[in-house]
């Protein structure tokens, strides 16, 4: 079973009729409680990062999310929840994350090296550049299409949680991971074929035991 972390902040419809189409079984949770009991989980998120903290903070999964971490539970991070995982970030002003994944969230400087100006936010459809072939997570996805919608992203000096990344300017974290947290700073749920393929394999690969259609 998959639990979907719902804070308030997340596009829960969409992931849902994803895992749907996929025959994955999962349910909705707005405090840990209520999903304390799943295989693995899925942290959406769309919004400023100073309230998606909050949100996480008031309906109690900061903690919750750190514990199931040290306890190696997969965990699936989508857009801002990609960089909730993270250590802090510069949106609106410094705020903490949940601190799991080294590094920082960045805006965009919105001019290139050569002094020329382009559009922020991010947003379309960007090749991957995978970095670990081998990776359970990537089996069966290459240097595909998948779509971003962002004005920040991940700065990191750790080059071994990067498992894919796009350029936009500048280098992008696409997909990361560390033991059992995963993300994507795109959005699988809308990426077609490549981004279904990667909810898959999050699913039916590293998540064990799933199956099934939700009730």
């Amino acid at each position: 079973m998959i639990g979907i972390i719902d804070y308030g902040m997340g596009n829960l419809f969409s992931v849902s009729k994803a895992l749907e189409r996929l025959e994955v079984p999962y349910k909705f949770g707005e405090r840990p409680e209520q999903i304390a009991d799943c295989d693995g989980y899925i942290l959406p998120g769309v919004g400023a990062f100073p309230d998606a903290v909050k949100a996480l903070q008031k309906h109690g999964f900061v903690e919750f999310i750190k514990e199931k971490a040290s306890e190696g539970v997969p965990l699936y991070g989508i857009c801002l929840g990609m960089q909730l995982l993270f250590e802090e970030s510069e949106e609106n002003q410094l705020t903490k994350g949940l601190g799991l994944l080294p590094g920082r969230i960045v805006r965009f400087p919105g001019i290139d090296e050569g002094g020329r100006s382009y559009k922020v936010p991010h947003m379309g459809w960007n090749r991957l550049d995978i970095k670990q072939t081998d990776h359970p997570l990537l089996e069966g996805i290459g240097d595909d299409y998948v779509y971003f919608v962002h004005s920040y992203y991940v700065y990191t000096e750790d080059k071994s949680v990067l498992l894919a990344t796009a350029d936009y300017h500048v280098e992008v974290p696409g997909i990361v991971g560390r033991g059992s947290l995963y993300a994507s700073q795109f959005h699988p749920e809308k990426s077609s074929k490549a981004g279904m393929q990667l909810l898959e394999n999050f699913c039916k690969k590293i998540v064990p035991d799933q199956g099934g259609v939700q009730a």
